[in-house]
């Protein structure tokens, strides 16, 4: 033995550590042991205080032991723990913030009103898993023939992630928009594309430059028109159907999408619920639709001959 080891109990009384504790920290691999005594036991060295100093910052966070025993390893770095331990610290405080928007939407309203709302703001406190939910389904029922970066797009914008720090009414929108998708035959998608799928992939790549540009349009307040997002619009579905763009085609399309804008009638109120959800931040489908129908009806000449 050297005069620059301590016996367990000198380093409790040096450190404040019970016996018993660091007694649990040896067992466990986490204070190296220099040597050991004519008796059998053991002797810590100068390391030992340093590893307890760490340990001691670790616990004062909250850090797990099993954690720890990685670090004082070397198999995980003090760094990569830290990154670790933020990214849980945000996880469970995006959690206390839904359970306070929650508590939030049901104590703001009556008692028939509180248990309808109780109902299904239950289906979305597992947030991971509610997310899966939704964008499981989307995948689901989204026409497979979609190019698959388009559907990704869309399954992106019909399932986003729940916002970190919601309000109330967000809360309360992202759980109604589960309950819709998860009613017997909520999504209807129509025929009415039919032809335009013998060649999906460009008819749908000029539809979402027509979205593009009708977003645009839409989030800058523009009143609905002639103009480049009609044209585009017009253009994707003259070449599809192997037609020209015409005055009696603009008359055929605006009947077409006035008859049906290819959803479930629920689905208008999901964009609304979205709307709610991600604060304006997303395009509003219905919106544009609307939009688009109004600008392709003013697009056609008053005189021009029916088609």
């Amino acid at each position: 033995m050297t005069h620059r080891t301590w016996s367990i109990g000198e380093l409790a009384a040096g450190t404040g550590v019970a016996v018993k504790t660091l007694r649990y920290y040896s067992d466990s691999g986490l204070l190296p042991v220099a040597e050991r005594s004519s008796g059998g036991h053991r002797r810590y060295g100068p390391a030992a205080w340093e590893r307890i100093a760490l340990i001691r910052r670790l616990r004062a966070l909250d850090t797990p032991i099993a954690t720890i025993a990685r670090v004082v390893s070397g198999e995980q770095g003090l760094g990569d723990l830290v990154d670790t331990e933020l990214g849980s610290v945000q996880a469970q405080l995006v959690q206390l913030r839904w359970r306070q928007a929650t508590l939030r939407a049901l104590g703001d309203c009556a008692d028939g009103e509180r248990l309808r709302r109780l109902e299904i703001l239950a289906r979305v406190q597992r947030l991971p898993q509610a997310r899966r939910d939704l964008t499981e389904h989307w995948y689901r029922e989204l026409p497979a023939d979609m190019p698959k970066r388009r559907l990704d797009l869309m399954v992106a914008m019909l399932s986003p992630e729940p916002p970190p720090d919601p309000g109330p009414a967000a809360a309360l929108a992202y759980a109604e928009i589960h309950v819709l998708v998860s009613t017997p035959g909520f999504t209807r998608w129509t025929g009415d594309h039919e032809e335009e799928m013998r060649d999906a992939p460009a008819f749908y790549g000029e539809i979402d430059e027509a979205a593009a540009l009708t977003a645009a349009a839409v989030k800058e307040g523009l009143p609905p028109g002639p103009g480049e997002a009609v044209n585009a619009f017009v253009s994707a579905h003259a070449r599809a159907r192997r037609e020209s763009d015409t005055p009696a085609f603009r008359r055929f399309l605006h009947v077409l999408v006035s008859r049906s804008s290819g959803f479930d009638p629920r689905l208008r109120r999901y964009w609304g619920l979205l709307d709610t959800v991600t604060g304006g931040r997303s395009l509003n489908m219905t919106a544009a639709h609307a939009w688009l129908t109004e600008g392709l009806s003013l697009s056609i000449p008053e005189d021009s001959p029916a088609g």
